[in-house]
């Protein structure tokens, strides 16, 4: 289970509450009130700070896997059209139009000089 699932489970929020509800006792432990609300703001500055990170992080892989989903449908639209065209021939228009959209051309030429290269 990754930390961003586990951050976003009941059980966490009820930990953070705990924190919180341990701390407010420490008023009498600590040498002043200053102190005490130092170390929570301290805390929660840390935590907040991580869990924005975190959330960042998240979302960018998601937006990535979107992402490539997405290419992957494009990719298979543009190989049936290229299929079709030859049937339909307004398909060529369209899929010049979908390569235009989504730089179909430069990521396949991309793709095939890598592909080459590796070879």
């Amino acid at each position: 289970m990754h930390t961003s699932e586990w951050v976003s489970k009941g059980w966490f929020f009820t930990i953070c509450v705990l924190v919180v509800v341990l701390w407010v006792p420490t008023l009498w432990v600590l040498p002043s009130v200053d102190t005490w609300q130092l170390v929570i703001n301290t805390v929660t500055t840390i935590i907040t700070f991580l869990l924005v990170a975190l959330l960042q992080n998240t979302q960018s892989r998601a937006d990535q896997a979107v992402q490539q989903k997405l290419n992957a449908l494009a990719d298979g639209l543009w190989d049936l059209m290229g299929e079709l065209g030859d049937e339909r021939p307004e398909l060529r228009r369209h899929r010049r139009e979908l390569a235009d959209a989504v730089g179909l051309e430069q990521r396949k030429g991309l793709r095939m000089t890598t592909a080459a290269h590796t070879r």
